[in-house]
């Protein structure tokens, strides 16, 4: 079942890389206490995401923060090291934490899993952009193609604001 606006997210958690290497944040960890921009991408560096998604969350980084948002995440269906490198490459201002779903637990557990085994790409996670206040979902964007980047992009959840 799609989490939908008003529910809270699961308990799940997420690999992150630190200092001392890869290690654990929990949906508290990301989300307790405070408003959160969430996008999900389907993977790191794929066209679309790398040369689309990414650059619209970060270009609206600043614009997001400036109406209340306090963190600014990105999750992927990718293992840790994949999004440390990913992160390395386009994210230089440090602006968004880079979420790592390798096993796709948090993904299913919202129901925003989809099956892109035909292009050998396995279970990834839908696009979608999605506003946490405390835990519980208030805005859910979720693309209806995986391909585009409208209703998920940084844009469009800064308008929601």
């Amino acid at each position: 079942m799609t989490i939908k606006v008003g529910d809270r997210l699961p308990e799940a958690k997420f690999r992150v890389m630190t200092a001392d290497g890869p290690a654990w944040k929990t949906t508290d960890d990301v989300f307790k206490g405070k408003l959160v921009a969430l996008f999900a991408a389907p993977g790191a560096y794929t066209g679309v995401c790398h040369r689309q998604h990414l650059p619209s969350i970060i270009g609206s980084a600043d614009a997001l923060k400036a109406k209340g948002v306090q963190s600014i995440a990105v999750v992927t269906v990718n293992d840790v090291f994949v999004q440390d490198a990913w992160k390395r490459d386009i994210d230089p201002k440090n602006q968004v934490e880079f979420l790592a779903d390798g096993n796709a637990d948090f993904t299913k557990a919202v129901g925003l899993d989809i099956d892109m085994t035909a292009g050998g790409l396995g279970v990834r996670s839908k696009r979608y952009s999605m506003l946490v206040s405390n835990g519980v979902v208030k805005e859910l964007n979720i693309e209806d193609n995986p391909g585009t980047v409208e209703k998920s992009a940084g844009g469009a959840l800064l308008k929601q604001l």
